[in-house]
């Protein structure tokens, strides 16, 4: 999208993740980066923007937009009966990813962009402005890079920006031979990589992928360019956070079983811990400790939502920063750091994630005084206005 300009007039509170919160405070947005931020006491003269629109943000406190590092937004058909089942009793093996498969690949790409653009209308009034978005709903070459042509479609034509990831090892296709799948996987990574895809991704856990069998495919990825994401130790510990270590990805999200040592390699190597809350609420798993084991190492940590039909049916990054304080224990200035500049790190994005000079001028106007009350206010509306490169939406 294009930038504009913008200036936003009565913030309360100011958190632009590039230095202390700043009460009474003004944003200039320019051709779409953040060009001054501050005390509205030190506004400069801008004689050469005349007709500089204005935002009043009305006392409210203003955030860096949020970044969304994890989501599954591209899909069809609803898993109802597996989220009942779960209430039941019964648990979650990732059975329930080909049933997604099954409707995503029944419907058309109209039908299938018109359901991830309402979503991802949700997900920009709740105040985020980038998001990754994974394939892995198709599981054959044509289906995954019809998905990942639909993630750029979408991409072009509404304010979110976004970006894909291949996850054509999401799990096994009923009837297929293991060995001969991963071997389809690996040769797709290429025309992955050709049709736009930024990342590859693996789910790696205990009856999915095994460690082996991921570090053939992100060596693949590597090789053809592409950043590596992991889906990591979410069901059980298999050692993939540690395989994230060495091969060098981005991050590796869930964790939720992740080892002190493996937690120390992620932090070693520079891995972000993606963690994500609405998951292991979903679950009912109670799984909610790994957050510390992962801070105490001494890993950057991201907050996703993992918006999924079967898992985490949720666009809200609000709600993932109220379960990360109220659950996993994370203080408000963490979560919120989690949700911006973790994120964006999490992504590789130097100018996301905080409103530095230069950064994207993407914000966001809290429908409260304080980052706090965001936390505090269960059930409210989270967000005021939110701002896509200097354009409010």
């Amino acid at each position: 999208m294009s930038g504009a300009n913008l200036l936003v007039r009565g913030i309360g509170r100011l958190l632009t993740m590039a230095g202390e919160p700043v009460p009474d405070a003004a944003v200039l947005v320019r051709d779409g980066r953040v060009a001054w931020t501050g005390s509205a006491a030190d506004l400069p003269d801008l004689p050469d923007l005349p007709d500089l629109p204005e935002l009043d943000a009305g006392g409210a406190c203003v955030v860096p937009g949020f970044v969304d590092p994890h989501t599954h937004l591209v899909f069809a058909g609803s898993r109802r009966e597996e989220f009942v089942a779960r209430l039941a009793g019964l648990p979650y093996d990732g059975g329930g990813i080909r049933t997604t498969v099954g409707a995503t690949t029944a419907a058309s790409d109209d039908e299938l962009v018109a359901l991830a653009r309402a979503r991802l209308a949700v997900a920009l009034a709740h105040g985020t402005t980038s998001m990754e978005v994974k394939s892995g709903y198709g599981l054959t070459p044509d289906a995954e890079l019809r998905l990942l042509r639909l993630v750029h479609r979408l991409a072009a034509e509404q304010p979110v920006r976004l970006e894909s990831t291949y996850l054509g090892a999401h799990v096994v296709p009923a009837g297929r031979n293991r060995a001969e799948y991963l071997d389809e996987v690996v040769a797709t990574v290429p025309l992955a990589a050709a049709a736009g895809a930024r990342w590859v991704d693996v789910f790696c856990d205990r009856g999915v992928f095994t460690v082996d069998e991921a570090r053939r495919v992100l060596q693949a990825g590597a090789a053809n360019g592409l950043g590596l994401r992991l889906h990591a130790e979410e069901i059980a510990w298999t050692g993939a956070a540690g395989l994230a270590a060495e091969t060098g990805c981005a991050s590796a999200d869930h964790l939720e079983h992740v080892s002190a040592d493996d937690a120390r390699a992620m932090a070693a190597a520079g891995v972000v811990g993606v963690l994500l809350p609405t998951v292991t609420l979903s679950l009912r798993s109670g799984a909610w400790g790994h957050a510390a084991v992962l801070r105490e190492a001494g890993v950057e940590l991201a907050l996703a939502t993992d918006c999924n039909p079967g898992t985490s049916w949720c666009e809200s990054m609000p709600y993932v920063i109220q379960l990360a304080c109220l659950q996993m224990g994370l203080s408000v200035a963490e979560a919120f750091r989690a949700a911006t500049l973790g994120a964006a790190h999490a992504l590789r994005h130097a100018d996301r994630g905080h409103l530095g000079v230069g950064a994207c001028g993407d914000l966001v106007v809290l429908d409260a005084e304080h980052e706090a009350d965001l936390v505090a206010h269960l059930g409210g509306r989270p967000v005021r206005r939110t701002v896509v490169g200097g354009v409010p939406t």
